[in-house]
């Protein structure tokens, strides 16, 4: 198999709003490889962010992938929305699914990558049946639902696991970890198997967008 490509993939969810457009170019010319859009209804989690309309707006001024987390309830009824509007990739909670595999058969069906995302406390057991329809597993390393929460240590040893199961079952899935991710850790994230990087306030409260992602890729490459 090829060597595993590592993704930095910044979280607009700390981007400032009032210049969205700004900050998704100066993350892009500082070597980001996607953007990583939350989307959150005030149900499944206790924030509300944005919709396809946001979504839209940022597939006007970036040629990179588009990374949209759902953490929404119902998710099947907004895939072809998200997806219209740009989404590259779309991934939903096993959680919020009542029926998992229709919801990544609609993502396919729509034209974008599937991916599924599990909460801190959920096993990786949910995952036995679906492993060929997915292309991504997020593994949440904190509780969703707001940005600058500090890594979850326990999560590393889920992140190993998954890789293990991942390598059994379809190789090429990426593993996806979002929440506490920061230069000082990554290159730990990594190790245990983790190849896309979401990072929100490590990269958006930083003074310096293109030194940090730097950082984070030149600890990757050790």
């Amino acid at each position: 198999m090829e060597k595993r490509q590592m993704i930095i993939a910044p979280s607009i969810l700390s981007a400032d709003f009032g210049h969205l457009e700004e900050e998704i170019q100066a993350v892009e010319k500082a070597g980001a490889d996607w953007i990583h859009v939350d989307v959150m209804d005030g149900h499944f989690v206790p924030n509300i962010t944005l919709g396809p309309v946001v979504v839209e707006g940022i597939r006007k001024c970036t040629n990179l992938p588009i990374d949209v987390h759902l953490m929404i309830e119902s998710p099947e009824r907004y895939i072809k929305a998200f997806k219209d509007a740009g989404a590259d990739l779309i991934s939903v909670h096993v959680e919020a699914c009542t029926h998992l595999q229709r919801t990544l058969a609609l993502i396919k069906e729509a034209g974008a990558k599937p991916g599924v995302v599990l909460n801190p406390a959920t096993s990786l057991y949910a995952l036995d049946y679906i492993w060929q329809d997915i292309e991504m597993i997020l593994l949440m390393t904190v509780n969703p639902g707001f940005g600058g929460q500090v890594f979850i240590p326990s999560m590393m040893e889920k992140i190993r696991t998954a890789r293990k199961k991942a390598d059994r079952e379809n190789p090429n899935i990426h593993i996806q970890v979002d929440g506490g991710v920061q230069a000082s850790n990554i290159l730990d994230l990594k190790k245990a198997g983790a190849n896309v990087f979401v990072s929100g306030s490590a990269i958006f409260n930083s003074d310096n967008y293109e030194m940090t992602i730097k950082t984070m890729k030149t600890n990757l490459d050790q």
